[in-house]
């Protein structure tokens, strides 16, 4: 009997404290606008050599590739200010570029096309939570990104694109707001900075980074607060009782 009673009282203690734990739970769609930096360090030495490698790829900066993403999201805490938000997401993102002529003046097409690049992401925030007024929240996070590159589709510098590793990792700011519909649901807007934190190489000789900017609206289940009156007190109900 005591063993049974145990069993019970610890189901009941986890249970207690897994919705303690529990901040919310949601779903989101998101605008991506990514671009990609290209640094050749032997740029310097074109002067001196026709080495291939000093000028291609050339040192330049792409232009910015929009497109879209969506992801679900895990919040825990035992702090209602400082919580942890994990997502899984899938993103596109890269870059639109101009292909090279003659790698040796620089002479491009002047036709930009995409190289779309797909991830999968398992993203992991600081979300620093406060509140505004009492019935809408404005919040940042900080965090990382982990990605795997699902496929691309690279239509100039394919053998560059080829060269990103399968598994990569990125960095994360983000700023957003949210407001409840219901006192379960809410609405947030997002915005984050994603940029990659080291470059990716190529050729020994030119460093390539990765910059998404991206926008998000989405929706949140969160549990409903317990209120004073919530308690299991008698209700008186009337005479007949």
């Amino acid at each position: 009997m005591k063993k049974n009673l145990s069993i019970v009282i610890l189901f009941v203690s986890l249970h207690a404290g897994a919705q303690k734990l529990f901040k919310g739970v949601g779903i989101f769609g998101a605008l991506t606008v990514s671009k990609h930096e290209y640094n050749n360090l032997d740029t310097d030495k074109k002067d001196t050599t026709y080495t291939y490698a000093h000028f291609y790829p050339q040192s330049h900066v792409s232009k910015e590739f929009l497109n879209w993403g969506a992801g679900i999201f895990l919040e825990l805490s035992r702090n209602d200010n400082v919580r942890w938000q994990t997502e899984l997401e899938y993103a596109n993102k890269g870059a639109k570029e101009m292909a090279l002529i003659n790698i040796y003046t620089g002479e491009r097409s002047g036709v930009y096309t995409p190289n779309k690049l797909t991830y999968i992401q398992w993203n992991n925030y600081l979300k620093f939570w406060n509140p505004i007024f009492s019935s809408a929240h404005w919040y940042w996070m900080m965090g990382v990104r982990l990605e795997y590159l699902f496929k691309n589709s690279a239509t100039t510098y394919g053998d560059v694109i080829a060269k990103f590793p399968k598994f990569w990792f990125s960095g994360d700011l983000g700023l957003g707001y949210e407001f409840p519909v219901t006192q379960k649901i809410g609405v947030f807007l997002e915005t984050h900075w994603n940029p990659d934190v080291i470059p990716h190489k190529f050729n020994g000789n030119t460093r390539i980074r990765a910059r998404t900017f991206e926008a998000r609206i989405g929706l949140t289940y969160r549990p409903r607060k317990r209120r004073i009156d919530d308690c299991n007190a008698p209700v008186y109900k009337g005479p007949a009782y």
